[in-house]
């Protein structure tokens, strides 16, 4: 499995607008091959910022890549950002790709 992260500092003042358009915008994630999981997951509060994390899970790597160079990427990319005037983030967001090492998941204990 591979992770796809992306660190956001999101302005105190525009953590309501950012959320929004998360949580208003239509997404094509469930349709792309290898497509496993999102999260939208909000972190702790700073003095000048609200940490955000996105988390997309894929089965591969190679899954993820495709996604980036799909239409479906370029349109929710670009839907994100449309009619904004005034940034909501500190700096752009960080990037950091994981691929699975290890998993333990809830079933590990149960007996077979």
């Amino acid at each position: 499995m591979y992770l796809a992260m992306n660190r956001f500092q999101v302005k105190k003042d525009k953590a309501e607008a950012f959320e929004a358009v998360w949580l208003g915008r239509q997404s094509d994630l469930p349709t792309m091959p290898g497509f496993i999981e999102f999260r939208l997951l909000k972190g702790p509060e700073r003095e000048d910022h609200i940490l955000y994390s996105s988390h997309t899970f894929w089965a591969t790597e190679t899954d993820f890549l495709d996604w980036t160079e799909s239409e479906a990427f370029r349109k929710s990319h670009s839907a994100a950002n449309a009619g904004r005037s005034e940034p909501m983030t500190l700096g752009h967001p960080v990037f950091e790709g994981f691929e699975t090492v290890q998993t333990i998941d809830r079933t590990a204990g149960e007996a077979a």
